[in-house]
């Protein structure tokens, strides 16, 4: 596996994918596990093609949904293009779980005993450049409101245990988007809505949010959908309109707008 040679080669995506960058919503839309790829230098980390499609490598669905909300909110959209399990682009470099030795019971060979080469080399080549571009992206909109989305999806069970909502609507310190969209949500599906739940954000387990968007006070948001209520297409359509929905209720809402930004 890699060893200070060059990660990424000419022939290999970018770490990161945009779309609609001259998009007109308030909305910036970011995924940032997007993807399950894996660099050829890295061999697939030593895992199976079977792991790799697993929720420990990537968010499944999430990417669709976004791609869907985009179109529908007019908004730009950034999506990491490779898996958590190279680099997570949505934790601290210094977190136990930026480059996981081991995830939901699965020994990860090609993340074992990394120096610190090795480990700088994928912040270098994957984490910095998603962040600088999610940074760039809500700095260059200097005379437009904006909200932050993050769009993620969470698996069904973890650790043997049923986790019951179709969606979570997450918060970190500043909750004010997530307090509009919570109700509106929980009014439009049919089924337990998660009030960060299944997770909370955390300035030791999250970045995108901590440190892109709360200290530009960017009310944002992270939405975290169940992978099993995505799986066709239809489910992501569905989704990604219902979420729209309650977004155009939230800032057309003049009262909540001027609250909100």
């Amino acid at each position: 596996m890699n060893q200070f040679k060059q990660l990424l080669q000419s022939n290999e995506p970018p770490a990161f994918e945009i779309f609609n960058p001259q998009g007109q919503s308030c909305a910036v839309i970011v995924c940032d596990h997007a993807s399950n790829r894996i660099p050829i230098s890295l061999e697939n980390l030593g895992l199976s093609s079977h792991q790799l499609e697993a929720h420990i490598a990537w968010d499944p669905g999430a990417a669709r949904v976004a791609e869907k909300l985009s179109s529908l909110l007019d908004a730009p959209l950034l999506l990491s293009n490779y898996s958590r399990l190279v680099i997570d682009c949505n934790r601290p470099f210094h977190a136990l779980g930026s480059i996981p030795e081991q995830s939901a019971g699965i020994d990860i060979p090609g993340n074992q005993n990394l120096q610190i080469a090795c480990r700088q080399q994928r912040q270098r080549e994957i984490f910095d450049p998603y962040q600088q571009a999610v940074s760039a992206l809500l700095e260059n909109r200097p005379k437009q409101k904006t909200l932050l989305i993050s769009v993620h999806s969470f698996t069904p069970h973890l650790n043997n245990e049923l986790r019951p909502w179709l969606i979570g609507v997450c918060s970190g310190k500043d909750s004010r988007f997530a307090n509009l969209l919570l109700p509106e949500l929980k009014q439009a599906v049919k089924g337990p809505v998660g009030n960060n739940q299944p997770y909370f954000i955390g300035s030791e387990t999250d970045y995108t949010i901590p440190v892109q968007g709360e200290p530009r006070g960017i009310p944002s948001v992270m939405l975290e959908i169940r992978q099993d209520r995505i799986v066709t297409q239809e489910q992501v359509n569905s989704w990604a309109e219902l979420i729209a929905k309650g977004y155009f209720i939230v800032v057309e809402n003049v009262l909540a707008l001027k609250n909100l930004i």
